[in-house]
């Protein structure tokens, strides 16, 4: 098709135009299976809306659409799954809910800081690590959502051309700033696979902004979730997210459906000693909201995490694990620091030391002093 790569086609009405390129109009011209992501949040429901509206101009069938949601699970803000439900009715679209079968989202950081635990006591670990995620490692994104989504639309429509749509705007952050209105993803099929399955992600809003989107939502009479409505969140990810900003932590408190979920996360943060972000307690945002004993628990945690990372900075820097294993022998002295760190460490998470200091002269010493250092995983 002679059309410039970047087309756009004004919608009718008030909404600003659609981000679409060649590889997506050959896909529509081709009869693709358009899959809507939806989160429940304003951007994936606007972008639902506005696309919906250009495929049916462009003569796609509407047959050949379906809206997909990832639940987090408890992770999630309870009115979420009802959310998403009532978005899809209103698009007309049928829906498919996929979970991830090794547990949710709060589970996955249970899991992370069980797993961290034991491989800190069997030496694996210079550093012992919290339960949370992180921008860099995104569990939600990541193993709940893309895993879950890609997957189940590979098997589903096996052989043909999948396009998956998404909410991402560039003006959100500056991450997706440079994000292509669309692009081949070769993550879940192969390029050239026997079945000839295709799968393209396309980012119709990249150019809108957060009062176009909400503009949208008004025009339509879109369902919007009542984190936007009643509680003035500024995004919708997690309940709880690693990423949120103070004000969104603050708004999620005050949902009484979170309310669980929120002393749940606390008493994670107290049995951890690791706070939920960088910097910032999720105790703190709403201490008003505590039992006197999960406070009592929480000003002991951030006590244990203050003299952790005391501990922690005697540790020679030099020998933290660099691809599974440490850069390179550690003297005795330097396996007397590390052996009577680790012990302060292990005593507080109830962990058994099977390299206490009063052993190392059982371990191997070589004629200079040094030590080996157990192999491991890099932290």
């Amino acid at each position: 098709m002679n059309i410039p790569f970047s087309f756009a086609r004004a919608l009718a009405g008030a909404d600003p135009d659609v981000a679409i390129d060649e590889l997506v109009l050959d896909a529509v011209a081709g009869r693709a299976w358009f899959a809507f992501n939806l989160s429940g949040g304003k951007d994936s429901t606007a972008a639902a809306e506005a696309t919906t509206t250009l495929l049916d101009q462009l003569g796609h069938p509407r047959a050949r659409r379906i809206a997909i949601h990832a639940d987090l699970g408890r992770a999630e803000w309870r009115s979420t799954p009802a959310t998403v439900v009532t978005i899809a009715e209103h698009l007309g679209l049928p829906l498919v809910v996929v979970r991830r079968g090794a547990g949710d989202m709060v589970l996955r950081w249970e899991q992370r800081f069980a797993n961290g635990r034991r491989r800190y006591e069997n030496l694996e670990l210079y550093h012992l690590i919290g339960p949370w995620s992180s921008a860099s490692l995104r569990f939600c994104t990541s193993e709940l959502k893309a895993q879950m989504i890609g997957p189940e639309l590979a098997r589903r429509y096996r052989g043909e051309t999948i396009v998956s749509v998404l909410g991402l705007r560039r003006a959100e952050s500056a991450a997706p700033r440079h994000t292509p209105i669309s692009r081949r993803d070769p993550r879940f099929v192969k390029p050239g696979n026997k079945a000839g399955t295709r799968m393209i992600t396309w980012h119709p809003l990249v150019n809108w902004t957060e009062q176009q989107v909400f503009g949208s939502h008004d025009l339509h009479g879109l369902p919007l979730h009542e984190a936007y409505r009643c509680h003035g969140s500024t995004r919708l990810s997690c309940a709880f997210c690693v990423l949120a900003s103070g004000h969104d932590l603050a708004a999620a408190s005050r949902a009484a459906g979170n309310l669980d979920l929120y002393r749940h996360l606390v008493a994670m943060e107290a049995a951890s000693t690791f706070s939920f972000q960088r910097g910032r307690w999720l105790a703190d945002v709403a201490q008003h909201l505590l039992p006197p004993s999960l406070a009592r628990d929480i000003a002991t945690a951030k006590r244990d995490a203050a003299e952790r990372r005391a501990v922690e900075a005697i540790m020679p820097s030099g020998l933290r694990f660099v691809k599974g294993a440490p850069p390179r022998f550690p003297t005795l002295a330097e396996a007397q620091i590390i052996a009577g760190a680790r012990t302060q460490i292990l005593n507080r998470h109830g962990l058994e030391n099977h390299f206490p200091e009063n052993t190392g002269n059982k371990r191997g010493h070589s004629s200079d002093g040094s030590t080996g250092l157990k192999r491991g995983h890099s932290c």
